[in-house]
């Protein structure tokens, strides 16, 4: 096959609707726009959400709470997961956490929690621990390292 023997697949391609080009074409005169009006004009028609002076939905509708640009969202990882997936000594960085399949996103970072028990001597490496996260990893035998 040569590049010049290349075509797209039967079908694929269409050429594009020509509008105004005579009454002939079925689509000539107004080309599909009607007789006048706003949506007729050069430039015309309404912005998206517009419903023709009447109060927009997006206003009338109750807005609550905030959205902090600023705030962190971590991927949350506990420590009976940790214990179940990981063999004694292991290192249990994002990386290994996503191989093993334990998360499949790291948002902000990775947050491990305390929940569960551990009986293996890990060193965890994530950006944030809580402090019986901590305490249980460290009575195992294993490290904490923040990233």
């Amino acid at each position: 096959m040569k590049l010049h023997e290349l075509s797209p697949a039967e079908g694929s391609v269409k050429a594009s609707f020509r509008v105004g080009r005579g009454a002939g074409s079925g689509n000539g005169k107004t080309a599909g726009k009607g007789h006048k009006g706003q949506n007729a004009r050069s430039g015309g028609g309404v912005r998206p959400g517009f419903e023709g002076g009447q109060l927009p939905l997006y206003r009338r509708l109750p807005k609550r709470g905030f959205y902090n640009k600023f705030g962190k969202t971590y991927t949350i990882v506990n420590l009976e997961t940790l214990n179940n997936k990981f063999e004694d000594g292991a290192v249990v960085d994002t990386a290994a956490l996503l191989t093993s399949g334990v998360v499949s996103s790291v948002c902000d970072g990775i947050k491990v929690l305390g929940r569960g028990e551990l009986n293996k001597k890990l060193t965890v490496k994530a950006a944030v621990f809580s402090a019986t996260a901590k305490e249980k990893i460290e009575a195992a035998g294993g490290k904490t390292e923040v990233v």
